[in-house]
C-alpha cells in the first residue's frame, strides 16, 4: 500500500530579549488561544516574512478614499506636510 512520508522542518532555538510584562501578557494570550507562544512568534513571523507593504489590503473606509482628492502636478507632498506640522505647533 501507501506510506505516508512525513516530513518535519528543522527547528532551532532564538533568544529574544522583551519586556517582562509584554511575555506574561502574550504567555496568556497563547494559553486562552491553546497554542504555544514559539509557534505565535514563528506564525507571526512567517506572515510578515511573506507579505510586503503592497500586499498589504486597505480597510474599507481608506479604500473608500482612494481618488478623492484631486492634486496638481506640481503639489509638493514633503512640502505641505512640512508647513503643516509646523502650523499645528505653533
Amino acid at each position: 500500500m501507501f506510506a505516508n512520508k512525513i516530513t518535519r522542518a528543522m527547528t532551532t532555538k532564538l533568544t529574544l530579549t522583551i519586556d517582562e510584562t509584554v511575555i506574561v501578557s502574550a504567555k496568556k494570550y497563547a494559553a486562552i488561544k491553546g497554542k504555544s507562544l514559539s509557534k505565535m512568534v514563528e506564525n507571526y513571523l512567517k506572515t510578515m516574512s511573506s507579505t510586503t507593504e503592497k500586499e498589504l489590503p486597505f480597510s474599507p473606509k481608506v479604500g473608500n478614499l482612494i481618488g478623492s482628492i484631486q492634486l496638481p502636478d506640481s503639489f509638493e507632498y514633503k512640502s505641505a506636510l512640512s508647513k503643516s506640522i509646523s502650523n499645528k505647533y505653533k
